[in-house]
């Protein structure tokens, strides 16, 4: 018994390490209340920021709070935030979501399978939301987090999504982007 514990085990890692940075994000389309559909295709040549949400979770709200601060003042750069939510029934939910935190980018739903698809995230894992996966101007996921990351940590986690934001928004040069505008917070370390 030990033995296949063990078997299950190193098989759950290895799937854990099934995400490889950097990949093509492909194609993906988020459905939109009232029959629209967004495509990441729609926003080539930008820097993505690809949330994941359930819209009753008060870490994805948080979260959602953060991207639309982030979108406002990184938009001008070439950033566009768009999150889908895959709660189950995510059609009905996204219209109040929206209106209670007025985020400042598009959100429509999709449903678990398609996150977990692009995430490439392994089945026999729990997905903690949310969910957010980082592809830069030439359509490459180059980093994601899911909620139970150090990264995702309530205190420090604008920090670390404003480094990978400015990892994305880089030149194909690698270095980041000069910041615009006066009086914006240095995200140097």
């Amino acid at each position: 018994m030990m033995r296949r514990v063990g078997l299950f085990l190193a098989a759950a890692a290895l799937f854990a390490e099934a995400a490889t940075f950097p990949r093509k994000a492909g194609e993906f389309t988020i459905a939109l209340n009232g029959g629209k559909k967004i495509a990441l295709s729609d926003y080539k040549g930008k820097a993505v920021v690809l949330g994941f949400i359930l819209t009753t979770c008060s870490h994805c709200q948080a979260t959602t709070g953060i991207l639309s601060r982030l979108q406002t003042e990184y938009g001008p750069r070439g950033l566009q935030v768009l999150e889908s939510a895959i709660d189950q029934g995510a059609e009905a939910f996204v219209p109040r979501f929206i209106q209670t935190y007025q985020p400042a980018f598009p959100v429509g739903f999709n449903d678990y399978p398609a996150a977990q698809a692009l995430m490439q995230f392994p089945p026999m894992q729990i997905m903690h939301m949310p969910g957010l996966v980082f592809i830069d101007r030439s359509g490459n996921i180059v980093a994601q987090y899911t909620g139970s990351d150090p990264e995702m940590t309530e205190g420090i986690q604008e920090k670390n999504l404003r480094a990978q934001i400015e990892k994305i928004l880089a030149p194909s040069g690698g270095s980041p982007a000069p910041a615009s505008g006066a009086g914006k917070k240095s995200t140097k370390k």
